[in-house]
């Protein structure tokens, strides 16, 4: 039955398949000669000007699924803005540099700028079978001096005008690889591609003082029209400004030279419903408590194998550790709560340290309800009865 129906498509309808091999490279050189996508680098036919830009690629060496959805969606809006009128610029370039090139030469024994730009020329060929409506004159790679160069400067730049500062941070650390790792790049808990369980690490990094323009860069997400409402969210998440007081919290007993500790919150008005101090695994008073104490040692050993990731530690099962610390309630005599180290507390929001509510916080209720510790409300929802009202499992 199959092999009859086979026999009964028309001869036509081969001549109606497009050619893939003939067409693409007559029309691909067609538009390399005609200069189909080159722009002048000061427009003289007073055409709108609109830019467009895919994130770099890592040469690696081929390409994938993921480079063709990346840059085909991309090429889309390139084409239909040129179809509209505008002159656009659509430019090429190669995430080249770092560690990662650096190892994967020294496992094949060959220079690093051989493998990254035999990688790139490689790369360049099967992106360019694509048929993508790329300005490939305006191609550079960030291992190019002439492009890292441009990047020094503006550092040099920041750094004059106080933008840029060096301090210590914890970061992710891959130890084969050698390399600070995005949270992005740690997938369960290991190295993208050593494959390694990642450490974290401190280590002394520059920093660019972005949050010296975030409530510029808030108002200016207020001017964004037709901006998604969750785009917006997302992005005001990034930039992160919050409003709050810091609270100082004196320890019944000082550790060493450590008498009190701080904490930042938005939220000081809930400070009544206070049942637990919980410090980030990686506080100074955690230090000094896995100084004296094995079990408090490796609890912060076991923290220090989950990703730096804000995402990550969200969903992580909540885990803490008593230190038979306690620190005194700022406002109530002779109150003392019990101070934790605790996974979810993260050393880079605040000061590293939070007070737990958990009447009001889903992840200090969660912490509670593991570990037995109270639950006392103080804002009161609208309707509720002060007499009867009490939390479950939802703050």
């Amino acid at each position: 039955m199959a092999e009859s129906l086979t026999n009964t498509v028309p001869a036509a309808t081969e001549a109606l398949r497009y050619d893939f091999r003939a067409a693409e490279p007559r029309w691909q050189r067609a538009w390399a000669e005609r200069g189909c996508f080159r722009v002048a680098d000061v427009p003289t036919d007073n055409k709108p000007k609109y830019y467009v830009l895919e994130m770099f690629p890592y040469p690696s060496g081929n390409i994938h699924i993921g480079h063709m959805r990346n840059y085909v969606m991309g090429d889309v809006v390139a084409r239909y803005k040129r179809a509209r009128g505008f002159a656009v610029m659509h430019p090429m370039g190669w995430d080249a540099f770092g560690l990662p090139a650096e190892n994967a030469a020294r496992e094949r024994g060959i220079h690093p700028a051989k493998w990254t730009w035999d990688n790139i020329a490689a790369m360049r060929t099967e992106l360019q079978r694509i048929g993508l409506s790329l300005e490939w004159e305006r191609e550079f790679a960030t291992c190019d001096p002439a492009y890292y160069g441009h990047q020094q400067k503006l550092f040099l730049d920041l750094w004059r005008a106080g933008l840029a500062e060096r301090k210590e941070s914890w970061v992710n650390w891959d130890p084969v690889d050698g390399t600070v790792l995005a949270n992005e790049q740690v997938i369960d808990g290991r190295g993208w591609r050593s494959g390694a369980p990642v450490e974290r690490k401190q280590l002394s990094q520059w920093f660019l003082k972005i949050t010296a323009y975030a409530q510029e860069l808030l108002d200016a997400l207020r001017t964004l029209e037709r901006w998604p409402e969750r785009v917006r969210l997302m992005q005001e998440r990034w930039i992160g400004r919050s409003e709050g007081a810091r609270v100082q919290f004196a320890l019944a007993v000082p550790v060493g030279d450590i008498a009190q500790v701080e904490v930042y919150t938005t939220r000081p008005d809930t400070l009544f419903g206070m049942s637990f101090l919980a410090l980030a695994p990686e506080h100074p008073l955690s230090a000094a408590a896995a100084a004296r104490d094995p079990k408090a040692a490796a609890f912060v050993a076991e923290c220090r194998r989950l990703g730096t990731s804000e995402a990550v530690i969200e969903t992580a099962e909540k885990q803490g550790y008593d230190t038979g610390l306690r620190v005194r309630h700022p406002f109530l005599a002779d109150v003392t709560f019990p101070v934790w180290i605790a996974n979810f507390v993260l050393m880079e929001y605040g000061t590293g340290a939070i007070f737990g509510c958990p009447g009001h916080d889903q992840r200090d209720v969660e912490f509670a309800r593991k570990y037995g510790l109270p639950v006392t409300p103080v804002v009161l929802p609208p309707g509720a009865d002060p007499a009867t009202f009490a939390i479950a499992d939802e703050a």
